[in-house]
């Protein structure tokens, strides 16, 4: 009734629903990776009262990686099977419950339940794929700046809590730190019960750019599908070199990204002496920067060669983390850091999904991303809780920057692996 009468009133003033859609859909991502990113800022506080260490901690992150990047492939079949609406408000009280039960733990296996199953398979459902699936239904023209928007926004998501998170831990505790992101969950979910829908259709309306009156699309072939559909696509797909090289790159992207500096940056310049908002307000500059690279990104992939785009992410990406143990943590050189680290840290997300769709066409195209996506989560939670085994054997994380930067360097060499696609209109 609401998305309806919403929907009619917009009409009448020449905008469309559609937008509305993509502003739940933009504010769904958002707090799911604040959620993701908030570890980051409680890695120290929850190591100083509880005495566990960086490794324990972090091998809690890790299974949250895991989960996130297997859930991935179903999530396409789970919002065909039950509805836009109810997969995004499910999601979110999952988060949401997993934020309010974490300010009571006391066990460590207490925070690999919450902070690892629940948060993971909350998270999972509102990954990258949500966002495609949005673009694919609800517009016709203009998906690739909606799916550029959609994939920002995790960037906006560190931007915005981040930094007050570190200023809440500060000042009132680590309990307080989650509060804010607990209250998005829950006023997002509330939006998103009133006001979403799975399809124009079911407002009155044609997807966005369609011509008008034309026929609902028929039913996709998501619906029919089984649980094993994406085993049976991952079988095929893996008989493919550029699958390998794909989610082989995105793996060293996970790894050198999310499971890494997402994780564990501001422990890192704890170390150097920094303190935790200073700290996290770099980490928001990255994600600013990214924000930028990320956009522009999709506008680069329609005009040049995507293996070029990603040889230059991946570089600049492992130059900037050999290099960031010499910045000596100044405010100049962590800014300097934050701007080139910054540019691409989701910018490798249009390029590697155009890359699929051209090598597996747009049926096969977002299941195959899938599980490319779930290589990069596995990246992370190898890089999370390694990065943290560094920190408690070595009590250094440089080890883990260096390895993480030859590895980004490595995948700039080997997407040259992967044939040069056909150039297609868009």
């Amino acid at each position: 009734m609401y998305a309806q009468s919403l929907s009619t009133w917009l009409d009448r003033r020449g905008i469309h629903f559609s937008w509305v859609i993509v502003a739940i859909t933009f504010l769904t991502m958002l707090t799911s990776s604040a959620a993701l990113g908030l570890p980051g800022v409680l890695l120290q506080p929850l190591s100083k009262e509880f005495g566990w260490s960086n490794d324990q901690i972090s091998s809690a992150v890790a299974v949250r990686y895991v989960l996130f990047g297997f859930i991935g492939p179903f999530a396409a079949i789970f919002m065909e099977r039950f509805g836009l609406r109810k997969v995004i408000t499910i999601a979110l009280v999952l988060v949401a419950a997993c934020l309010a039960l974490s300010t009571m733990m006391t066990e460590l296996w207490q925070m690999f339940l919450l902070w690892g199953l629940l948060l993971g398979t909350g998270t999972g459902l509102t990954a990258l794929v949500l966002g495609a699936v949005v673009a694919n239904r609800w517009f016709e023209k203009r998906r690739g700046l909606v799916l550029g928007l959609l994939t920002a926004s995790s960037a906006t998501g560190q931007l915005i809590f981040l930094p007050f998170g570190a200023w809440l831990i500060q000042n009132y505790g680590w309990r307080m730190s989650v509060i804010p992101v607990f209250l998005c969950c829950a006023a997002v979910a509330v939006l998103a019960f009133l006001l979403v829908r799975d399809r124009p259709h079911d407002v009155g309306a044609v997807a966005y750019g369609a011509a008008p009156g034309s026929e609902p699309p028929p039913l996709p072939a998501t619906a029919q599908m089984t649980m094993m559909e994406p085993f049976r696509v991952l079988r095929s797909a893996s008989r493919n070199r550029t699958f390998w090289v794909l989610a082989g790159t995105f793996f060293i992207c996970g790894l050198s990204t999310s499971g890494l500096i997402q994780t564990h940056f501001v422990s890192l310049c704890g170390d150097y002496g920094m303190a935790a908002i200073p700290a996290a307000s770099v980490l928001a500059m990255m994600g600013a920067f990214d924000f930028i690279g990320t956009i522009l990104s999709g506008w680069l992939s329609d005009r040049y060669d995507n293996r070029k785009l990603l040889f230059w992410y991946y570089g600049l990406r492992g130059l900037s983390l050999i290099w960031l143990p010499h910045s000596e943590f100044t405010l100049y050189g962590l800014s300097l850091f934050a701007m080139f680290y910054g540019l691409d840290w989701f910018a490798t997300v249009p390029v590697t999904v155009k890359l699929a769709g051209a090598e597996f066409g747009k049926e096969r195209a977002g299941m195959v991303f899938g599980w490319i996506f779930t290589a990069h989560q596995i990246g992370g939670a190898f890089a999370a809780y390694g990065a943290g085994l560094s920190r408690t054997i070595l009590m250094a994380y440089t080890p883990a920057l260096y390895a993480a930067g030859i590895a980004c360097l490595f995948a700039a060499v080997i997407v040259f692996m992967i044939k040069k696609p056909v150039r297609a209109t868009t």
